[in-house]
């Protein structure tokens, strides 16, 4: 039987695993890329990582945007086992749009869905959680246009840096900032400012993360950030290409893809699909990043991951699209296994360069 899981190693990951192996203690970082229900497919590994492998980590830093912000905030949870299933059962259950759904709409559903899923929200102390976020700047400020996010688009193929003058990135943070976390958001253009994440503006802070521009509504003025308007995360940061290089440790993905696109502008543009640096950056060196195979992606319903577009391809029949994602989730439970498999008893033999 071919292998539900592809894994990609980083040189200093590779060069770590096969001189002392791995061990829990050995990951300083994980990140959770944007991408909505594609992130559904890690979920069941999710729930063994932080329910089983990381249950005890004391020094370790989960970052998210979007549908990886709510999984990390999850997997933070004092029961992280309990708030993965409650999220995942949330995500594919409760999202049942009406026949094309305005932006007001799918604004108030995905309200409802974090009230639902954060609402009682109790974090361990012992883990630290970035949520990523998207601070509207320049043309954005006051125009929220198709128009304007068309600008924003022909600014990001000119440079990432021409997007920075559209966007800044705001993190709302809890737990230790330790200074070589923060030195994974200043490395580029888009700035650096930090939030405390309360009680008081986490379900804000959330919903902000995975608000989509045009399909949603922006979420303004967060409790304790700098006025403004708040966008997805992942307009930014879609699969957080971030220099970890920096952390004194390995950074653990798991992905649903098995390259790092830099912000979801991006992922229309090929040359940026293994980041801005190009395939093999330094950046990734400390990183093992594990994904779907194509194999397992090839059996799954539709032979793809679950995606956005099934909520057109379905439209109402809610009950076909809810089959369609669970069964999804279902053949990922051999991901999952083989994954956690490798992690406790790494074979190099097979592990890709990234």
């Amino acid at each position: 039987m071919t292998r539900a899981f592809t894994v990609k190693l980083g040189r200093r990951a590779r060069a770590h695993i096969a001189r002392d192996g791995l061990r829990p203690a050995d990951i300083a970082c994980i990140p959770a890329a944007a991408g909505g229900p594609k992130g559904l497919v890690l979920m069941p590994l999710d729930r063994w990582l932080f329910g089983q492998w990381l249950r005890d980590a004391t020094d370790l830093t989960l970052i998210g945007a979007s549908i990886g912000a709510w999984r990390m905030a999850a997997a933070a949870h004092e029961d992280p086992v309990a708030a993965l299933l409650e999220l995942e059962r949330g995500y594919i259950e409760d999202q049942n749009y009406g026949h094309k759904p305005g932006p007001d709409a799918v604004a108030a559903l995905m309200r409802a869905n974090v009230h639902a899923g954060f609402g009682r929200w109790r974090p361990r102390d012992n883990l630290s959680l970035r949520v990523l976020t998207a601070r509207a700047a320049g043309v954005l400020v006051h125009n929220n246009s198709r128009a304007a996010f068309g600008r924003v688009a022909l600014a990001n193929v000119r440079g990432r840096a021409y997007l920075a003058q559209h966007l800044r990135r705001v993190v709302f943070s809890r737990g230790p900032r330790a200074t070589a976390t923060d030195a994974l958001f200043s490395a580029d253009a888009f700035g650096l400012i930090h939030v405390p994440l309360t009680p008081h503006n986490a379900l804000e802070a959330l919903l902000a993360s995975g608000s989509i521009p045009i399909r949603s509504q922006a979420v303004r003025d967060i409790p304790g950030a700098p006025e403004g308007t708040y966008w997805d995360g992942g307009l930014i940061d879609y699969h957080l290409y971030l220099p970890y290089q920096r952390l004194d440790r390995l950074t653990l993905y798991p992905h649903f893809s098995a390259s790092v696109t830099p912000g979801w502008l991006d992922k229309f543009l090929p040359w940026r699909k293994q980041g801005v640096r190009g395939r093999g950056s330094d950046w990734l060196a400390s990183m093992i990043l594990i994904a779907p195979s194509p194999d397992l992606v090839a059996r799954l319903p539709n032979g793809k991951l679950p995606d956005r577009n099934d909520f057109y391809r379905y439209g109402v029949d809610h009950a076909a699209r809810i089959a369609t994602w669970r069964r999804a989730l279902a053949e990922c439970a051999r991901f999952a296994d083989e994954a956690a498999a490798w992690l406790e008893h790494p074979d190099l033999s097979f592990a890709q360069s990234l």
